[in-house]
């Protein structure tokens, strides 16, 4: 028997972080892999950073990991970036896009978005064809079993869990977001588990001190904490419920 821990989209939310690994720690747990989002939106990104140094064996890229890195001229970006060292801003820009890996005799592949670009949204509210690409090689993954697809494809990005069979393509699975979800307003993960000849995915959900991350982004001045309020208390999107919004 082997499981895998498979988290996404901490954004800078060490209460949540700190949540999910405490539950993590009571699950036998072999791996653990982050899939990116680190940064952005919280208040402790670089805690966060630390954080997953430590305690992940595997970490990839998201969209906010590349997107930190770039001049801004918004006060929210800039604040944000305040807070990263030179170490913690090259450490990012080392991530690998994707992570794919066997489990028994299925094919796994974890990246944040999509196999194009970290950047590149795709819901399970969109159309059967755009859900059906997730599956698909590209330049930038890693393609470890040449032309053959993933069996699993699991992402993060969307702040929305699900686990989606996808007739002739093989099981869509988003962990959701463990520092901002947007269906339901409790961390979330994944884990993949390997018993026998046998795959399952499930789901897991953690409470945790919101008032902690809200108080923490108040005391260190955070912009527009309105709208950081309505996401980590009531899962509102920038104004919008999330399925309007589809996600960030």
């Amino acid at each position: 028997m082997m499981k895998i821990a498979i988290l996404s989209d901490i954004h800078g939310n060490m209460p949540a972080l700190e949540a999910v690994f405490e539950d993590i720690r009571l699950r036998n747990i072999a791996e653990i892999v982050c899939i990116g989002d680190l940064v952005g939106k919280g208040p402790e990104p670089a805690e966060v950073i630390e954080f997953v140094k430590e305690h992940c064996d595997v970490v990839i890229r998201g969209n906010w990991d590349e997107f930190i890195l770039n001049e801004s001229e918004h006060h929210s970006i800039q604040w944000q970036q305040s807070f990263l060292s030179e170490d913690n801003k090259n450490y990012l820009k080392q991530l690998p896009f994707s992570y794919e890996f066997m489990l028994g005799d299925k094919f796994i592949r974890c990246v944040h978005a999509s196999p194009r670009s970290a950047h590149e949204r795709i819901t399970p509210f969109q159309p059967l064809e755009k859900q059906e690409t997730l599956f698909e090689n590209s330049d930038v993954t890693m393609n470890i079993c040449g032309e053959r697809t993933p069996d699993y494809y699991i992402y993060g990005d969307i702040h929305y869990a699900c686990i989606k069979p996808i007739d002739g393509k093989g099981i869509l699975v988003n962990v959701g977001s463990v520092g901002n979800p947007l269906d339901i307003p409790e961390a979330s993960y994944g884990i993949i588990e390997h018993v026998g000849n046998s795959v399952s995915v499930q789901l897991v959900r953690v409470p945790y001190d919101k008032e902690a991350v809200l108080q923490k982004a108040k005391d260190l001045g955070m912009p527009n904490i309105d709208v950081y309020e309505a996401e980590i208390m009531d899962c509102i999107y920038r104004g919008q419920p999330k399925k309007e919004a589809q996600a960030t």
